[in-house]
């Protein structure tokens, strides 16, 4: 792969580390959480109807998911945009580190909890987002 092409994958991460953020700030209110209910519900299979945000907490916490999975969304476009020119390798590096450290923190807090479905969707979240990034570009 080219640095053209790892910059260009970058902001494909960027995405797909933000898409989930409209989900998750949609669930802070209980008129539009529905997509966030969804969300749990598919990632915790089976489809059971158990996961609900009638809890305040439950909402606090979709809020706070919904800002922190923004902010890591711009912060990696903005690697892609203003730092990568500069240190093609480094942003590489560190993109791939913040996305294992996900993957491993969450999918074995998904399997703790009761929830290992969550873990085999992590594995298809972590091979879209990270790419051709697993490996460094040529020139």
């Amino acid at each position: 792969m080219t640095q053209t092409f790892h910059k260009f994958w970058l902001k494909i991460t960027a995405i797909v580390i933000g898409s989930f953020a409209p989900v998750f700030f949609l669930g802070t209110m209980l008129a539009t959480s529905e997509p966030a209910r969804f969300t749990l519900d598919l990632l915790g299979l089976p489809l059971d109807g158990v996961q609900n945000y009638n809890e305040p907490t439950t909402r606090f916490l979709s809020a706070l998911t919904g800002g922190f999975l923004l902010g890591w969304g711009v912060m990696v476009w903005c690697l892609s945009a203003w730092v990568y020119d500069k240190a093609p390798e480094q942003v590489r590096r560190t993109v791939v580190a913040g996305l294992l450290s996900w993957f491993v923190l969450d999918s074995s807090g998904s399997i703790a909890s009761g929830n290992a479905s969550n873990a085999v969707f992590n594995i298809a979240v972590l091979l879209l987002a990270m790419g051709p990034l697993w490996r460094p570009a040529k020139g």
